[in-house]
């Protein structure tokens, strides 16, 4: 074997492994991993670095405008954490959250009332199917009434042609042979019907009726025939002054009743016909009512109450919140050193109301990114590392946010001061501390990674496991937490898995 046919041997059986490779090994390392949806704490964070300084003077604004309905406090008042400095006038708001929680009552009442409908929408149901179960049990009874008079109908056209057969027709003369046939014929139809309508009366099958009736439908229609044929014999030749009036009237009015039994066989298929459809529009119409109710109620982003009591809970949150935001309290014990407002006085946001000086020797001082501050607020806990102090976290609160910006190189920031609620006695001046800012928290929700969300074309989706494939599913989202941790407000359910692809 020469080198090049080894050389080409080596590259075949290199491709056949690679090919291995790829479709049964590698395909089996999937390119995501899977993450189970799981309740737990979604904190949002913000982290500086601040300076320890002496306590300093700690100026108060209001985050919203208003008018000044009551200062509580004078210059030179010793005032306690949590203690009511000023407050705006609530009236609007007050009034607007009654309006508010009065829609949300509304909305909830007609979620109620819309239970209560889809609990009727299903008894319809349930009474559409019970009412078409019954319907078409009925008319298949009926059904099976009209094949025993159609039974009884043949046999009784059948025993008259057998009677003028024998009373008329027994020359051996070609009217007589096809009298004969055709009495022969009608046995044969009387046989046929007799076998399927004793079938369907057996099993009582729905289908075994329908065939019973196609059947004698046949029957009825052979033996007409018979009977035209068999009158129209009598009235021909010698036969007119020999067959009497009677039996040729008795053979007109088989005719006549067989006519009848065959009209009623069509009936009984066209009525069993009219039942299923009506039976199926009913039933849909009901089951359309059941889907069209359960949409409105259902648990998701889609659902037509939740979603508009979500929104009517967001503004009465909303209103509370600045109703609560309306009075001014103290961040921390201290003492009062300057008021810049009056009583009845229109404010600004952030406008400078109140000025004191904590009873704290030590705070922290933090310039805050614009970005970051927006979402600050006094009393936010903060969970603080002092260089000097390594191994140590201390706690403290955000007691002071001032309204007043800094620039710093062409970059907008805002000074925050940080109480220490412990520290140690060998603190200094002049230290350098690490900040972990708890801005908002929410425990026990529904969280997934955020490596495992996607945003587009203004939908926020997942990729769900469900029965050994990925389906795609829309999701509401709520608080994004700083470990890159996200609150799943609406579209999982614990326990799911979700996909983040590597």
């Amino acid at each position: 074997m020469n080198k090049k046919t080894v050389s080409i041997i080596t590259i075949l059986v290199l491709l056949i492994v690679f090919g291995v490779y790829k479709v049964f090994i590698q395909k089996g390392k999937p390119d995501f991993t899977l993450v189970k949806v799981s309740r737990g704490i979604v904190s949002q964070e913000v982290s500086e670095t601040g300076t320890v300084q002496k306590g300093e003077k700690i100026k108060l604004a209001f985050k919203n405008s208003g008018r000044i309905e009551k200062i509580y406090v004078e210059v030179g008042d010793k005032i306690e954490t949590k203690q009511n400095l000023v407050k705006l006038d609530t009236n609007e708001l007050l009034f607007q959250l009654k309006e508010a929680e009065a829609n949300l009552q509304v909305i909830q009442a007609e979620k109620a009332n819309t239970e209560i409908s889809l609990k009727d929408a299903r008894q319809n149901l349930e009474d559409a199917v019970a009412l078409a179960e019954e319907n078409l049990t009925n008319g298949y009874q009926d059904a099976l009434n009209t094949l025993d008079d159609a039974y009884l109908k043949i046999y009784n056209a059948y025993t008259t042609v057998s009677l003028v057969k024998r009373t008329y027709f027994e020359r051996g003369d070609q009217e007589s042979i096809t009298v004969s046939d055709n009495k022969d014929k009608i046995s044969r139809n009387f046989d046929q019907a007799k076998f399927y309508i004793d079938n369907a009366k057996k099993t009582l099958k729905n289908e075994d009726i329908d065939t019973a009736l196609l059947k004698v439908n046949e029957a009825l229609i052979n033996t007409k025939d018979v009977l035209e044929l068999v009158r129209s014999v009598a009235e021909t030749g010698a036969y007119k002054d020999i067959v009497s009036s009677t039996d040729r009237a008795s053979l007109d009015t088989q005719k006549l009743n067989v006519n009848t039994a065959n009209s009623n066989i069509m009936n009984a298929r066209q009525n069993i016909s009219t039942i299923k459809i009506n039976n199926t529009a009913n039933i849909n119409t009901a089951k359309a009512k059941v889907s069209e109710i359960e949409s409105q109620l259902q648990e998701t982003r889609e659902g037509l109450y939740q979603a508009k009591i979500k929104q009517a809970e967001a503004k009465v949150d909303l209103l509370k919140n600045q109703i609560e935001e309306c009075v001014l309290k103290s961040p921390t014990n201290g003492q009062i050193t300057e008021i810049e407002i009056r009583e009845g006085e229109i404010v600004q946001s952030g406008q400078l109301a109140i000025s004191m000086i904590p009873d704290n020797p030590f705070q922290i001082t933090v310039d805050i990114y614009e970005e970051d501050v927006v979402k600050l607020a006094i009393g936010n806990a903060v969970e603080i590392k002092l260089t000097a102090f390594p191994d140590k976290i201390f706690k403290g609160k955000v007691v002071s946010i001032d309204p007043a910006e800094k620039i710093i190189e062409g970059v907008v920031y805002y000074e925050a001061k940080i109480e220490l609620e412990d520290y140690p006695e060998t603190i200094k001046p002049g230290m350098t501390a690490d900040l972990t800012i708890k801005t908002v928290t929410k425990e026990n929700v529904l969280a997934i990674p955020g490596a495992a969300i996607e945003e587009k074309d203004n939908k926020t989706t997942v990729q769900v496991f469900k029965k050994r494939h990925l389906e795609t599913r829309e999701i509401e989202i709520g608080l994004k937490g700083s470990n890159d941790i996200v609150e799943v407000i609406s579209g999982l359910e614990e326990g799911e898995e979700v996909a983040i692809w590597r």
